[in-house]
């Protein structure tokens, strides 16, 4: 364990995997205490018990993050067990089902925009008041590489990841005076369970990807914690409004 973070309070959506658990663990290894947010109750549970084998310290709360009830459940019994919120890393999100713009359902894109658009909006709605009562804090919200360019067959995802980075420095800009800072994280192609669903689906997509990422491989959760907890350390504490790229060279073309 290290302790830069010792006495902070975070918070992760989208924790019970992936990108969202690998930060849930990073933030508890920096000294953080993490309250941990999924729909998942399994998954949940099980990065709480990876926390807390390690000596950390974590809590988990079942959270739909498309409805508002329950965003505010969450941001409440952070409060109610830790007394406070330092960062939060906003990171909930579906690829929604694949299909062309004609032939996107719009139940698929209510969906779509309700879990990776509307939560964003709705996790900064109850997170930044309670920043404020404590002087400040850090966002880091979860875009992607398809919020900086299209993705043909996932208008939904793309048109949700493009919304984040507009929210995103428009809550910059809001509060920036306050001291909350509140940046994105655009990761590229990640070795996540959303990936492996979209390779399952079409098998030569894999392929198609690791090729176009000039490193020759998928990222790692783990590689998305790293940046997304620097963005909330003090090393970041002149960088706010920004859209932060992770893509092993994908967007560089």
């Amino acid at each position: 364990m290290h302790n830069k973070l010792s006495g902070k309070v975070s918070l992760v959506t989208g924790a019970g995997s992936g990108i969202g658990r690998a930060t849930a663990i990073l933030f508890a290894k920096q000294g953080a205490k993490v309250v941990v947010a999924d729909v998942s109750v399994n998954g949940g549970e099980e990065t709480v018990k990876k926390i807390n084998d390690t000596g950390g310290e974590a809590v988990f709360v079942k959270t739909d993050v498309s409805l508002a009830s329950d965003v505010e459940n969450l941001i409440n019994k952070a409060v109610a067990t830790y007394g406070r919120l330092d960062f939060a890393h906003n990171n909930a999100g579906i690829e929604g089902i694949m299909s062309s713009t004609v032939d996107c359902t719009e139940e698929n894109w209510d969906r779509t925009i309700g879990i990776n658009l509307k939560s964003i909006w709705l996790c900064m709605k109850y997170e930044i008041p309670v920043m404020l009562e404590h002087g400040g804090g850090a966002i880091v919200n979860t875009s992607s590489i398809a919020g900086l360019v299209g993705f043909q067959g996932l208008p939904a995802y793309s048109a949700s990841k493009f919304g984040i980075i507009g929210l995103t420095k428009t809550a910059a800009l809001e509060y920036a005076k306050a001291n909350i800072r509140v940046n994105a994280i655009c990761p590229g192609v990640i070795n996540t369970s959303m990936v492996d669903r979209l390779v399952e689906a079409q098998p030569d997509v894999e392929s198609g990807l690791t090729a176009a990422t000039p490193v020759g491989r998928m990222g790692t959760p783990e590689e998305i914690a790293a940046m997304v907890v620097m963005l909330c350390s003090s090393g970041a504490s002149f960088v706010t409004g920004h859209a932060m790229v992770a893509d092993g060279g994908f967007t560089s073309r």
